[in-house]
């Protein structure tokens, strides 16, 4: 079935059986690494970092040198699809994302045009074949995008945003409008995972994280039909085997049941919810990807170790369990703690799949 030397990430998210939990992290490769930091200095910027597919790759494989990790992930940023559309994005220390010129005119946003992932996104998809021959087949690597929902946010709100005026405005105001919008950004996001399916990834995440800002009503039409609309889209056998698909819905947990029926193989569950409850809300429909506490890491060997216990034991017996966090490693994280986590799910985790 795999090139890969180590495929459990893969057999989990299928949800066939593994010997052990396999573990990857969101946001492993970050500022919580010296040799991160030492790499962005290097670059100068984020921007420049995420554009220069040989410091992409390299900062793509630290986080699998230094930890027996069960997967790579890409380093780049969800917001690359709405800068190749030319909002002129800037990454501001201390800020975050910031769009010069945001949308939020019918002719702004009937302006837009999907990007050729090829001739816009090329640096991407460089880093992705060249981390592909560093791996070598070690471990799998996943790629992603932004949900269409999350990535409009910031096109309109023209950056981050605690109250989502400017979106919702337009949700309520010209729902159509915002259709559109979500149309384009869902068309140019389906396009940009096929081309990192071609470039050699071997799963693929979409990441929701501002699904929590809506109304349930909300979040069904205006982020999980587009949701779907990627995952019909996307290519899922390559490489003479299923490419599987992760939802990530950061506070969605009120509407684990719909999503689970969005076309994806697995979801990602933040630290909000159960995950006992969640196996057993969504029926085996799909895999798991979660859920501890970020926050954990700043606590010593011994309560790390409990934590894991308690989150093996919620999730039970079986397969379909990748272990992860419940959002991203936090950067002041010291990285003899992640040591310390990956270690612990990899010994205490057997037992589960006797």
């Amino acid at each position: 079935m795999s090139h890969l030397k180590n495929d459990s990430l893969l057999r989990a998210l299928l949800r066939e059986p593994v010997d052990v939990t396999p573990i990857w992290l969101m946001r492993q490769a970050g500022r919580y690494l010296p040799e991160y930091r030492d790499v962005r200095r290097r670059a100068g910027d984020f921007l420049t970092l995420c554009r220069t597919p040989a410091l992409a790759c390299e900062v793509t494989l630290q986080p699998v040198r230094r930890f027996p990790l069960d997967a790579a992930i890409l380093f780049s940023d969800i917001l690359v699809i709405p800068d190749a559309m030319g909002l002129g994005l800037s990454i501001e220390e201390q800020v975050g994302p910031r769009f010069a010129d945001p949308v939020g005119s019918e002719k702004e946003i009937r302006g837009l045009r999907i990007p050729d992932p090829e001739r816009d996104l090329g640096y991407v998809l460089e880093a992705i074949r060249l981390a592909q021959r560093e791996l070598s087949g070690e471990v799998p690597l996943i790629g992603f995008c932004g949900s269409p929902w999350t990535v409009a946010t910031y096109m309109v709100e023209g950056g981050s945003s605690r109250d989502f005026q400017k979106i919702k405005r337009l949700l309520f105001e010209r729902p159509e409008l915002l259709h559109h919008l979500l149309g384009v950004v869902a068309a140019a996001s389906g396009a940009y995972l096929n081309a990192q399916v071609n470039a050699g990834v071997d799963a693929v995440m979409i990441f929701d994280s501002w699904a929590g800002a809506l109304s349930r009503n909300a979040y069904l039409q205006f982020s999980l039909e587009y949701i779907r609309r990627i995952l019909e889209t996307v290519t899922r056998a390559a490489h003479g085997r299923r490419i599987p698909a992760i939802v990530f819905s950061r506070g969605g947990g009120a509407w684990i049941e719909e999503t689970a029926r969005c076309g994806c193989d697995a979801i990602g569950v933040d630290w909000t919810q159960d995950l006992g409850d969640a196996r057993r809300r969504t029926g085996g429909m799909v895999a798991l990807q979660g859920n501890l506490d970020p926050a954990v890491l700043f606590a010593p060997e011994s309560s790390i170790r409990e934590e894991t216990t308690i989150l093996l034991e919620s999730y039970g017996k079986g397969c379909g369990h990748v272990f992860n966090l419940g959002h991203g490693v936090l950067p002041d994280t010291d990285p003899e703690r992640v040591a310390t986590l990956v270690a612990a799910v990899h010994e205490l985790s057997r037992p589960y799949h006797l």
